[in-house]
């Protein structure tokens, strides 16, 4: 059995996320929380909490064992950007790319 989480729009670049994202795909739930916790990365409490909904999600709406399950897929997608302004010299400008991204997780019990 397979459960989902997503978090849509979390402005942090796919790029950052992903940096984060590999270091727990495929790890035990345990494990995964520990790798988060000492990750000093921007991502890291996004990540831990979207884990954090797919274990609940599991727990609550599957009657899953929270104990037994993994890590099986875990990606990010870029979101919508917004675009801002900044002022430069004589009067032009230039812009600002405010990235976002989406990310999903799905745990699975070990067979």
């Amino acid at each position: 059995m397979e459960v989902k989480a997503q978090a849509k729009m979390v402005r942090l670049s796919s790029r950052k996320v992903k940096l984060v994202i590999d270091l727990i795909r495929g790890k035990s739930v345990g494990e995964a929380f520990a790798i988060l916790a000492n990750t000093p990365k921007a991502a890291s409490p996004v990540v831990e909490k979207l884990l954090r909904s797919a274990v609940a999600n599991a727990e609550h709406n599957n009657s899953l064992n929270p104990d037994s399950l993994y890590v099986k897929e875990i990606f990010v997608g870029e979101g919508p950007t917004l675009k801002r302004i900044r002022p430069r010299a004589k009067g032009s400008a230039s812009q600002i790319l405010k990235r976002t991204s989406h990310t999903t997780i799905v745990v699975a019990e070990k067979a």
